[in-house]
């Protein structure tokens, strides 16, 4: 399967790190626990989406874009790696922003990942909730090409068959990098949302032959929806690279038992599941997808649906930026200090 044959921006820092978990896999008891840091992409605090930039914002640049225009949730970290990328290249960048938790708070709607987009130079409109905003976004475009400009849209989380070719070079490279240290992978997990991730990461191992399940942990959609969702885009992404075939529906598996009262609003075992990353490894994930995949991992693991000896790889897929637009969701101000005993 030959990659170089798609146009490709190499703007990302890869390939990212693959590394063990030793005090949080102490902690869990159980398997041995790994993390792809797709967090250091680079641009912008990185995450999963700069991958899929790279081969959608060639294409925007091979149709000569001038204007780049997508859609996301308020604190998108997708948008927000869009406008990153976007301002790399010169070219504007328009984003529509979906208000899909009611929130009220002024650091969710005005702080990490929004005030980042403008940061960059991104212009923004937002649109209540329940719309079909890749209609509103092309509506938009059309507005922008009426008025001269020429337009390349990215579907929200840039899960399409171009953008999905990312996560199959992330399989690809997962998988030399597991060969190199020696390390034969049970499993994969990482939080599931637009789908391209997932998508792209079962097309990659399946055209391998590389045979590691893939768990993907919802953050929106009812499982069934999830799963049809992820299958689809596989198909078409494997079709894309010349694969019919390929992908079989039981290559596709989610779980949604931790998505919550909705989107964007994270649960107890989402708080968790960051204070453990972060005061044990160091590590930072969001209260949006990252958080909720590693409360998914930390869950099942406590469950012992993953046993003790398994090597389970976390595909960390960035989004810290967005933790400042939650910082009401943990009250440290409103904790007690702890003084040590001297």
């Amino acid at each position: 399967m030959h990659l170089a044959r798609f146009p490709r921006l190499r703007l990302a820092h890869l390939p990212t790190p693959l590394e063990p978990m030793k005090r949080l896999s102490r902690e869990l008891g159980g398997p041995e626990i790994w993390i792809k840091r797709d967090d250091c992409t680079g641009l912008s605090t990185g995450g999963n989406k700069t991958r899929k930039l790279e081969f959608l914002m060639a294409e925007a640049e091979a149709e000569g874009a001038d204007l780049v225009i997508t859609q996301g949730a308020t604190q998108s970290n997708h948008a927000r790696q869009t406008a990153a990328f976007a301002a790399k290249l010169g070219v504007d960048c328009h984003i529509l922003l979906e208000d899909r938790t009611g929130s009220t708070d002024p650091n969710y709607n005005e702080n990490g990942n929004v005030f980042l987009d403008h940061l960059h130079g991104a212009t923004a409109e937002k649109r209540g909730p329940g719309l079909d905003m890749n209609a509103e976004m092309l509506a938009v475009a059309d507005g922008f090409r009426d008025g001269g400009r020429k337009v390349y849209t990215i579907p929200g989380g840039g899960s399409n068959p171009t953008g999905a070719l990312g996560y199959v070079n992330c399989a690809f490279e997962l998988v030399h990098q597991a060969n190199d240290v020696g390390l034969v992978i049970d499993r994969i997990v990482h939080a599931t949302g637009s789908a391209g991730t997932q998508a792209g990461m079962i097309v990659g191992l399946k055209a391998i032959n590389a045979n590691i399940p893939l768990l993907g942990f919802g953050v929106r959609a009812p499982q069934p929806k999830q799963e049809e969702n992820v299958y689809n885009l596989a198909v078409q992404t494997a079709e894309k690279l010349g694969s019919p075939g390929i992908v079989r529906r039981e290559d596709v598996v989610a779980n949604t038992d931790y998505v919550g009262e909705g989107y964007g609003i994270p649960t107890e075992g989402t708080l968790e599941a960051i204070e453990m990353f972060a005061q044990l490894e160091g590590i930072l994930l969001d209260p949006v997808y990252s958080g909720k995949g590693a409360a998914g991992l930390i869950d099942f693991i406590r469950k012992g649906r993953f046993k003790e000896g398994e090597k389970i790889v976390f595909l960390h897929t960035g989004g810290a930026a967005a933790l400042f637009g939650y910082t009401a969701a943990f009250n440290y101000g409103d904790r007690p200090l702890a003084v040590a005993a001297e």
